[in-house]
């Protein structure tokens, strides 16, 4: 049996401690030792991508950010949607997981990072929403911590709260869609969704494509233009 390799080590900005392992050419990131995100288990994170771009004209001018560049999975999906002229912007608050895609994941998906679609911001997706003005985005992807009751970084939470659900809005284009992953199911979040003036389906992922039940739950919020 091939072992498990611990490739790298890094603090989170919470204190948390972040490590990457190998085993038989597939990679794990774990947070104090707890699983956090697989390789092998990568099917909603490509279908968040597939969801936030999939009305986008194949060769338009869209812009998508991400909030969490993780194993790049969905990155890769979003670049397929945007098509040849689209731009992805990518914000990873841990720079060693940018190290790491560059560098150990070089043949997985860290190619891309290069990609020149892609603008990376080291640093708090929360910073780059304040940034981005009004109407800047087609799409916004949160896959980042654990949803909206955060893991890693307790300051993710403000990403989920009211104001933080405003700030997306304004940040989206009139027809913009904001896709968001959780761990589990979240009516109150939900609820907070439609109230900050989206229209939301609550979709279902599963682990694998094959798997036979969902294990995670993705939010498809579409902004509703005001009357």
């Amino acid at each position: 049996m091939k072992p498990h390799i611990k490739l790298a080590e890094a603090k989170t900005p919470d204190g948390a401690r972040l490590t990457l392992h190998e085993h038989d050419g597939e990679f794990c990131v774990r947070l104090n030792g707890q699983a956090l995100m697989d390789s092998t288990v990568a099917t909603s994170e490509r279908q968040i991508g597939e969801l936030a771009t999939d009305t986008f004209p194949r060769f338009g001018k869209s812009r998508v950010l991400i909030g969490g560049l993780g194993l790049g999975f969905t990155l890769r999906s979003a670049l397929e949607g945007v098509g040849p002229h689209g731009v992805v912007e990518v914000a990873e608050l841990v720079p060693a997981m940018v190290e790491w895609n560059r560098t150990f994941l070089s043949k997985l998906n860290g190619a891309l990072v290069s990609d020149k679609r892609v603008a990376l911001h080291v640093g708090d997706v929360w910073g780059v929403l304040m940034r981005a003005g009004a109407a800047r985005y087609d799409a916004i992807i949160l896959d980042t911590d654990n949803g909206p009751t955060p893991l890693v970084q307790h300051s993710n939470a403000r990403l989920y709260d009211d104001a933080g659900l405003k700030r997306i809005y304004a940040a989206l284009k009139p027809t913009g869609r904001a896709v968001i992953w959780s761990a589990t199911p979240d009516r109150a979040y939900a609820a907070r969704l439609v109230k900050a003036g989206f229209k939301v389906e609550v979709v279902a992922a599963k682990v694998h494509a094959t798997a036979k039940r969902a294990a995670y739950t993705l939010y498809v919020a579409d902004k509703v233009a005001v009357a």
